[in-house]
C-alpha cells in the first residue's frame, strides 16, 4: 500500500481560509493597479524610445503623450479612490528586488 499524505486537515490546517472580504477586495485592487501601473510604465519607456529613434510624427507624439498623462492621472484617482499610496503597488518580489 503507498503512504498517503496527510489532507490540510490532518495537517493542523484550517478547513476554511478566514478572508475578510473587504481585505480581498484590497489585495485584488491593489494586484490590478499594480499590473496596469505597470503596463503604463513600459508604455512610457517604448514610447520613450521611439521619440529618440525618431519613429514618431510630430501628431503621433502629442498623442502619445497626452494618452500617457491621461493613464497617469486615471491611474492617481484609481489610487485615492481606494486609498492606496504608489509605493503599495510596488510589490516585493524577495530576492529579485520591487516590481516598479
Amino acid at each position: 500500500m503507498a503512504d498517503r499524505q496527510p489532507g490540510p486537515a490532518a495537517a493542523g490546517l484550517p478547513q476554511r481560509i478566514g478572508a475578510d472580504p473587504e481585505s480581498v477586495e484590497r489585495g485584488l485592487v491593489t494586484l490590478v493597479l499594480t499590473i496596469v501601473e505597470l503596463l503604463r510604465q513600459l508604455m512610457e519607456r517604448q514610447a520613450l524610445r521611439r521619440v529618440d529613434e525618431g519613429d514618431l510624427s510630430d501628431e503621433q507624439i502629442e498623442r502619445v503623450g497626452t494618452t500617457l498623462m491621461l493613464l497617469e492621472k486615471r491611474m492617481t484617482e484609481l489610487r485615492e479612490h481606494f486609498g492606496l499610496e504608489p509605493e503599495d503597488l510596488n510589490i516585493d518580489l524577495g530576492p529579485l528586488g520591487t516590481l516598479l
